[in-house]
């Protein structure tokens, strides 16, 4: 842990964050920091001392200034969030793959126009449903949906047989947690996840951004990669990429089930999900923590000089809702003209690049849920509902519905 300058004699105490992992409700302290001290000292979960940011406009900045730096949030010696579970070089990891020349190649696999995959994911969400009827309620909607839904998408993406989606899913649990200090398994994880994301380059079957991968090899202008560098593109964009889908996807259907209105208005209308799907990324709450950066030089944000060198927590439920840039922000509103504003997909060069297919992944599995499953509902009372704790994302560890 590191040692952080000594807070002012008459500084407010540190307030231990996150805050809440339950998603049916928004943390309390968010608004009264929002309203009173928009950035504000937290303690993490690591133990070191951070500025929580939780206004709309200098959330914005935090994410579009370059002097804020996610790459050096995983240097040795700095404050941390919590810690690594993955290779500290991976955490830049769009930067890498643009720094290694193979970020048209992982622009194109996540493009949600590449033939035929619109008609994948709905033949999948098909399928799945099919299965939940086969069965009856009550069924895990996170467990026998949100989940395969997704991981199926990015072995599709991939190239890689879908019977490979267990054996990397298996690791998600462990790789998405946020401890405050190493944990054992996260290395083993990866190390396995890696030689088998290795073996499937060298397979012939093996096909779409993989394939494309392991094509390169054989071009000597690609000559400075290595197997484990084009695995560790696969491995990395299946696990953020299904932990980001799948939960968004539960958690927006935790939305929908706890507020009926915007789940029938979406159900009776399927012209109106595009549009609600945008503003369900701004209103679900499925960002657990905080996107975080490193300052990499002394910068006032309002009324605080944040020092070089110190930790900057992005709170985007904060900008999400924060009146001042959404009238009425707890309203579910379709019809909105500034949604898209939202911040769920981050911001400046680390906006994330799979907002179009995450928007196609959650609209086909609505639209799909909504019509063939038109009286779903909650099978237990929304308290009943259990979080997961010290993890990156919040989600329902099981989502019982019945229809």
């Amino acid at each position: 842990m590191t040692t952080a300058p000594a807070l002012r004699p008459d500084a407010p105490p540190l307030l231990g964050f996150p805050f809440s992992w339950d998603g049916t409700r928004v943390p309390a302290e968010v608004e009264e920091l929002r309203a009173t001290t928009p950035v504000r000292r937290v303690r993490t979960i690591a133990g070191d001392e951070a500025w929580l940011v939780s206004s709309y406009d200098l959330c914005a900045r935090v994410l579009k200034d370059d002097r804020f730096s996610l790459k050096d949030t995983s240097a040795p010696g700095v404050p941390r969030q919590y810690a690594l579970t993955i290779p500290p070089e991976v955490v830049n990891n769009m930067g890498n793959i643009t720094g290694a020349g193979l970020r048209r190649a992982v622009l194109k696999a996540l493009n949600p126009k590449s033939p035929g995959l619109m008609e994948w994911l709905r033949a999948e969400a098909h399928r799945l449903v099919d299965r939940l009827l086969a069965d009856g309620p009550t069924a895990d909607l996170r467990g026998a949906f949100c989940e395969p839904y997704s991981a199926g998408m990015h072995c599709h993406l991939l190239g890689i047989p879908q019977t490979e989606a267990p054996a990397f899913l298996r690791s998600l649990d462990i790789a998405f947690m946020n401890a405050p200090g190493p944990v054992a398994g996260a290395r083993i994880n990866w190390d396995r996840d890696i030689a088998r994301m290795t073996a499937l380059l060298d397979d012939p079957a093996t096909g779409g951004l993989m394939g494309e991968l392991a094509a390169l090899r054989d071009d000597p202008d690609y000559a400075h990669l290595t197997d484990e560098m084009l695995a560790t593109v696969g491995v990395t964009l299946f696990g953020a990429g299904v932990i980001s889908t799948s939960g968004f996807l539960a958690m927006a259907l935790v939305y929908l089930l706890t507020h009926p209105v915007a789940r029938d208005l979406l159900r009776d209308r399927p012209d109106l999900i595009g549009p609600g799907v945008e503003e369900l990324l701004r209103v679900n709450l499925s960002i657990g923590d905080a996107l975080p950066r490193l300052a990499l030089a002394d910068i006032r944000l309002g009324d605080t000089v944040v020092k070089k060198g110190e930790l900057v927590l992005v709170l985007v439920e904060g900008a999400n809702l924060d009146p001042a840039r959404f009238e009425d922000p707890h309203r579910f509103d379709v019809h909105r003209d500034n949604t898209a504003d939202h911040l769920s997909f981050g911001g400046g060069a680390h906006y994330c690049p799979a907002t179009a297919l995450g928007r196609a992944h959650a609209r086909i599995a609505l639209e799909v849920l909504l019509d063939r499953l038109p009286d779903l509902a909650l099978a237990v009372p929304p308290a009943q509902l259990v979080w997961r704790t010290g993890f990156m994302k919040r989600i329902p560890e099981r989502l019982p519905v019945t229809w």
